[in-house]
């Protein structure tokens, strides 16, 4: 494979991963408190309006002119990737609470618990099983789409996705518990960074221009950004955090 290639398939797995830790939590919460069966059907569903979803756009995109689609790919990503990393800039340098996959499956426990007991078939379980599966997976959707299509490797990043997302699922299943020592801050960086650095390429290249070297600019421009985002914590770090206002 080739570097973007390769570049491609660590980004798609890394963001479908942490997508698949967050849904699991979710499942795992509502499967262990109320109704397996009921939970899985959900997820059931919500794979298939998913598969659906990914059937209709994957072809409508390829078919767009390759320098339309870097730029309207570019700019997401762009936009996308830097949301990631805003957040992950901020948990690092302790001015935004780290994600607590542990603290979240109790919270949806809890709130499992407090809906009653469950039916035969479990309208409660369905539903949040379905909704958290359905909205982690259009952003694994997304992320698989965008990278494939302006690739043409849309085959590539599914793999990748498919991979993240059973090795996810299978370690969930091994442990019955919520990944909760998965260093998720950490992969969001990364994909934060990925993302952002592949928008920027795409989007520009899509703008008429070329970057030099090639693809091989990469190999800059995403250290560039990794750096650039760590001194940022590094200086927020230092930053005295502002006392609150009286009253």
């Amino acid at each position: 494979m080739s570097g973007p290639e390769i570049g491609l398939a660590i980004s798609v797995f890394l963001a479908c991963a942490v997508e698949a830790v967050e849904a699991l939590t979710i499942v795992l919460a509502v499967g262990t408190t109320r109704s397996w069966s009921s939970a899985l059907y959900g997820v059931g569903a919500a794979t298939l309006a998913l598969a659906i979803i990914v059937a209709a756009l994957g072809p409508a995109l390829t078919a767009l002119p390759i320098d339309v689609l870097r730029v309207g790919i570019g700019g997401l990503l762009l936009v996308f990737g830097l949301q990631w990393l805003r957040k992950a800039v901020l948990r690092a340098a302790g001015l935004k609470a780290q994600r607590d996959e542990a603290a979240a499956f109790e919270s949806e426990r809890r709130a499992a618990l407090a809906a009653g007991a469950p039916a035969r078939l479990d309208s409660y379980s369905f539903v949040l099983a379905f909704k958290g599966v359905l909205l982690e997976g259009l952003e694994v959707a997304f992320i698989v789409i965008t990278f494939g299509a302006n690739q043409h490797r849309v085959g590539l990043a599914a793999a990748a996705a498919g991979v993240a997302v059973a090795l996810v699922a299978l370690v969930g299943v091994a442990v019955h518990a919520p990944l909760a020592r998965v260093p998720e801050n950490a992969m969001k960086f990364a994909v934060g960074v990925m993302l952002s650095a592949f928008g920027m390429f795409w989007g520009t290249e899509g703008a008429g221009a070329s970057w030099p070297g090639g693809d091989a600019a990469l190999l800059v421009i995403i250290p560039g950004i990794a750096v650039a985002s760590l001194a940022i914590v590094a200086w927020l770090r230092r930053v005295p955090t502002p006392e609150p206002a009286a009253g």
